[in-house]
C-alpha cells in the first residue's frame, strides 16, 4: 500500500514538472515570437523610412535636374536689374559706321540687340564692316547681339542694291502659292544672314482693306485673311528654316488705317467681334504655327483700350495677345521714336508704360542723346517704386534669352558675301513670276 502511495506521488510530481516545462517553453517560444515581430516591424518602419527617404531624395534630384535643364533662368538669377533693362532694349545707331560712343554703350550696356535701317546702310563692303564692329563691341557679353533689320522685299529693302530685291508682297500674293512664298523667305532669311544679321522684321501680317492706307499698301499679301495668313505664314517659315528670326507685323493690324504711325497716330474703331473675324486671324493662325516674336503697332483699337495706343496697351498685350491668342514668344514694340508715341507721349512716360503692358523688348532706334539713360533711369525707377514688377523683367528676359539659345545667336561675325550665288539663286524665283 505504502508502494503504491509511493508510486502515485511519484507520476504526480513528474506530471507536474512536464507541465511546469512545457508552460516554461511555451512562454519562451511566446517571448520570441514577440521578439521577433517587434523586430519585423522595426524592420519594417526603417524600410519605410528608407523608402520615403529615397523618393524624397529622388524628387530633390528630380528638381535639381530640372532647373539645371533651364540655362536661361540661371542666366538671369545672375544679372542685376541694369542688365536685365538692358536686354529688354533694342536700339538703332546713327550713321554708316560705329561711333566710339556707341560701341562704348554697347560693350558697357551689353544692350539685347540693334537694328540698322536705310541710312546705316551704303553697300557690301560697309554694311560687313558696320556689322563686325558691333559684334567685336558685344565681344565680352554673356549673350550674343539680336542684329535686326527690315527686309522684306518690295520698297521695305534694307541690303545693299548689289543683292538683288524680290517684287513687292502685294505682287507676290498674286500668285497665292504657298510654296513659292516659302521659298522667297528662305532667300530673304539669306541675304540678312549673309551680312550677320540674325532678325527679320518680317512678314507683314496686315490685312490691306483700305484703299487709303499707304504706310502698308502693296507691302501687304493681300485684301483677305485666308491671303495674308497663307503666304504670310510660308514667308515666316521660309526665314525660320534658315535659322533667323522672323518677326511678324504689325499687331493687331495696320491694314485698315489711314494714317501714318511714323508721323501719328492711327485709330481703328472697329468692333471687337469684326477685329477678330478680319485683323488677328493671321496673327492667331501664324502663332499656333509658331511664331517666335510680334511686333506690336502704335495704333488705337479704341473698341479694347480706348485710352492706349496698341505697344502701350495692356488689354490688347497681355490679355489678347497673350491670354486670349496664347502668345508665348518675344513681344517687341514698333519704334518709340515714331511720331504716333512722340506727339503724345514723353520717352520716359512711355517705356514704363509699354513694359507695364507686358512688351518684351523697346525699340528705340534714336537711342543716342542721352535717350537710351533716360529710358534705362525711368524702368528702374518703376521697378524700384513697384510700378513694374522684377518678377515680370526676369519673364521677359528669360523669353529673350530663350529665343537667342534657340536660333544659336553667336558673337562670330560675318564673312565675305557671295553676291553672285546669292542673285543666282534670287534671280531664279524672280523669272518663275514674272
Amino acid at each position: 500500500m505504502k508502494l503504491l502511495l509511493f508510486m502515485l506521488s511519484s507520476i504526480g510530481l513528474l506530471l507536474l514538472v512536464l507541465t511546469g516545462c512545457a508552460s516554461s517553453e511555451k512562454n519562451i517560444s511566446e517571448q520570441k515570437e514577440d521578439k521577433q515581430l517587434e523586430k519585423d516591424q522595426t524592420s519594417e518602419h526603417e524600410k519605410t523610412n528608407e523608402e520615403h527617404s529615397n523618393h524624397e531624395s529622388n524628387s530633390s534630384v528630380k528638381k535639381q535636374t530640372s532647373k539645371k535643364k533651364d540655362p536661361s533662368q540661371k542666366i538671369v538669377d545672375n544679372m542685376n536689374i541694369d542688365e536685365k533693362i538692358a536686354q529688354m532694349m533694342f536700339i538703332g545707331v546713327k550713321g554708316t559706321s560705329l561711333k566710339k560712343q556707341e560701341a562704348e554703350l554697347i560693350r558697357t550696356e551689353r544692350v539685347g540687340g540693334v537694328i540698322l535701317l536705310g541710312g546705316n546702310i551704303q553697300n557690301t563692303k560697309q554694311l560687313l564692316h558696320f556689322i563686325k564692329s558691333i559684334k567685336e563691341a558685344n565681344q565680352d557679353s554673356h549673350t550674343p547681339l539680336m542684329l535686326g533689320v527690315d527686309e522684306e522685299g518690295g520698297r521695305v529693302s534694307r541690303i545693299p542694291d548689289a543683292i538683288a530685291n524680290f517684287p513687292s508682297n502685294q505682287y507676290i500674293g498674286k500668285y497665292a502659292n504657298a510654296s513659292l512664298s516659302h521659298r522667297i523667305g528662305e532667300l530673304l532669311a539669306q541675304k540678312v544672314q549673309a551680312f550677320g544679321f540674325n532678325v527679320d522684321f518680317a512678314p507683314v501680317l496686315d490685312i490691306h482693306n483700305n484703299p487709303q492706307n499707304r504706310v502698308i499698301g502693296d507691302r501687304s499679301f493681300g485684301s483677305t485673311s485666308e491671303r495674308v495668313s497663307e503666304l504670310g505664314i510660308a514667308t515666316m517659315k521660309g526665314i525660320q528654316s534658315e535659322g533667323v528670326i522672323p518677326v511678324v507685323k504689325h499687331f493687331p493690324g495696320h491694314g485698315n488705317t489711314t494714317k501714318d504711325s511714323h508721323i501719328s497716330l492711327p485709330k481703328v474703331d472697329k468692333s471687337i467681334v469684326e477685329i477678330k473675324q478680319e485683323e488677328l486671324i493671321p496673327f492667331k493662325k501664324a502663332i499656333d504655327q509658331g511664331a517666335d516674336m510680334v511686333m506690336v503697332a502704335h495704333i488705337l483699337y479704341s473698341a479694347i483700350d480706348q485710352k492706349y495706343p496698341a505697344t502701350l496697351s495692356k488689354r490688347i498685350i497681355s490679355d489678347v495677345l497673350r491670354n486670349d491668342m496664347g502668345f508665348e514668344g518675344v513681344v517687341i514694340t514698333d519704334d518709340m521714336s515714331m511720331g504716333a508715341i512722340t506727339q503724345n507721349y514723353g520717352m520716359e512716360e512711355a517705356a514704363v508704360l509699354s513694359i507695364r503692358a507686358g512688351t518684351d523688348m523697346f525699340m528705340l532706334t534714336s537711342s543716342g542723346n542721352g535717350n537710351y539713360d533716360r529710358v534705362k533711369k525711368a524702368l528702374k525707377q518703376a521697378v524700384k517704386q513697384g510700378t513694374i514688377s522684377e518678377e515680370s523683367i526676369d519673364k521677359s528676359v528669360k523669353r529673350i534669352l530663350k529665343l537667342k539659345k534657340k536660333y544659336k545667336l553667336s558673337h562670330d561675325p560675318p564673312q565675305e558675301v557671295d553676291v553672285s550665288s546669292l542673285n543666282q539663286k534670287i534671280r531664279k524665283v524672280i523669272d518663275q513670276i514674272k
